[in-house]
């Protein structure tokens, strides 16, 4: 099994098990596998992000669709590229989460989050939920500056190409003299390190 095919599979596997527990009322679970996952970024980085999310893995079979219908990506306002924006809803979801589970009722807080990253990778190009909007993202961004193992571009082997930031999904490819990794950005997706032709890309 091919190191991307393994990816997908642990994506699938991941995004049965959200699934199950929101179909089953306890979506309380997942929040302890998403918190356990930022302490985690203190070592591994976005790996959640790469290999855990639901959000990402339905955004790839939506990206797919909408390059098949030959949609264009929707030019994005400046509002929700404001960190006010991401504040905003970050304090809705959490909101929402825990009136969901202090009243009791069942708030489809976490299901609606999936559909709405998944719909708006329909309309925009994907850094949009990554990087501005995602409320995960925030969260993991700070422990993974910190992350001792992480995704980085080798400067001896680095061409310039500009693939690697091509196909990031969050833009989190810079380019300096050569180009850079924004560690609290990457989510560890490995798309970069497939698309480098010189293998001057690793996980590290």
């Amino acid at each position: 099994m091919t190191t991307k095919s393994l990816q997908v599979a642990i994506q699938l596997f991941f995004l049965l098990l959200f699934g199950v527990l929101v179909m089953i009322g306890k979506p309380q679970i997942w929040m302890i596998l998403f918190a356990a996952s930022m302490i985690l970024a203190f070592l591994f980085s976005r790996v959640y992000c790469g290999y855990i999310c639901p959000i990402n893995t339905l955004m790839k079979p939506v990206k797919w669709i909408k390059e098949k219908l030959h949609l264009k990506d929707h030019e994005v306002s400046s509002f929700l590229e404001k960190p006010l924006t991401r504040v905003l809803i970050l304090v809705s979801f959490m909101s929402l989460f825990l009136i969901s589970v202090m009243s009791g009722k069942r708030l489809p807080v976490l299901p609606a989050m999936v559909l709405l990253g998944a719909i708006l990778t329909l309309f925009f190009h994907e850094e949009l939920w990554h990087r501005f909007l995602c409320p995960y993202g925030l969260f993991l961004s700070f422990p993974s500056k910190k992350s001792k193992h992480f995704v980085t571009i080798s400067s001896d082997l680095c061409v310039n190409c500009t693939k690697c930031a091509n196909v990031c999904p969050s833009k989190a490819v810079i380019r300096k003299d050569k180009h850079e990794i924004l560690k609290e950005e990457c989510l560890v997706c490995g798309e970069c390190i497939r698309s480098c032709p010189t293998n001057a890309i690793s996980y590290k």
